[in-house]
């Protein structure tokens, strides 16, 4: 009779900037570019001498969002110090990603299901003229056409916000998925906050959303539809009523991948 091999379990915090990554999750039908699950899984591989590891993940963020503070369970056939996991994955993941902290966890820790809350920041900025080096993880808004800046209602958004808070159903602020069963979610928090000024930039504001979890493509629907009322576009009462209705058509298309960053995960 084979004996299975006994497992170690470890959960990791990790960042990384999403713009070389065909999103998180490797589907296998990825020609192009990586993803950071099949990044991270090739690195473990090498550790653990090509023995089956398992990975499962808090969030699959898409194409281009990064992340500050991914939660990660991995399960490896090998007893190895956590610290020392830690460097070893380091020295050999590429730059852009990073394993931030690394402890041993239960067999039965779910990073996804035992998640309290998630917190996502959308970066963009309204400078005239804006860096270029924050071109991967920042959106600049065009400029109205013959007007050299831009002409964003930051306040009536920031109102906007408010209109997220608490239980709603989600369904016309997210992407179809029949294998969801209910497209209800709750946030808790929902503002548009100045960023610090910086030699990159003085005009960077971000929408900062926590809640107990998100749809797909959730929080770039809500940020589209917020730039879309920031441009006189949309009404207040076209969220509300999206909100309150299930809407097959949207209301806005979705903001671009690059501000997303995913920030930290609670539990």
């Amino acid at each position: 009779m084979k004996m299975e091999k006994f497992m170690y379990h470890h959960r990791l915090v990790v960042s990384y900037k999403g713009t070389n990554y065909f999103g998180w999750q490797d589907l296998g039908v990825s020609d192009q570019k990586p993803t950071v699950e099949a990044s991270i899984y090739k690195v473990l591989q090498k550790i653990c001498k090509y023995q089956s590891c398992t990975i499962s993940v808090s969030s699959r963020t898409d194409a281009g969002v990064h992340a500050q503070g991914q939660v990660v369970k991995i399960s490896i056939p090998l007893k190895i110090e956590s610290e020392k996991l830690l460097r070893g994955m380091n020295s050999l993941l590429p730059a852009d990603i990073r394993i931030l902290q690394c402890e041993p966890c239960s067999p039965e820790f779910n990073s996804n299901k035992d998640s309290k809350s998630k917190e996502y920041h959308y970066y963009f900025c309204t400078d005239t003229i804006y860096n270029p080096v924050l071109n991967d993880i920042i959106v600049h808004l065009p400029s109205r056409q013959n007007s050299s800046a831009i002409d964003l209602d930051i306040e009536l958004m920031q109102e906007a916000c408010k209109l997220f808070i608490g239980e709603h159903d989600f369904y016309s602020f997210a992407k179809r998925d029949t294998t969801m069963s209910s497209t209800f979610r709750t946030i808790i928090s929902c503002e548009i906050l100045l960023s610090q000024p910086s030699l990159l930039g003085n005009e960077i504001y971000y929408l900062k959303i926590i809640g107990k979890g998100f749809l797909r493509y959730m929080v770039r629907y809500i940020m589209g539809a917020l730039f879309a009322l920031g441009r006189k576009q949309l009404g207040l009462s076209d969220i509300r009523d999206a909100l309150l209705n299930h809407k097959e058509e949207k209301i806005s298309s979705r903001a671009k991948s690059r501000g997303l960053h995913l920030i930290q995960i609670s539990y």
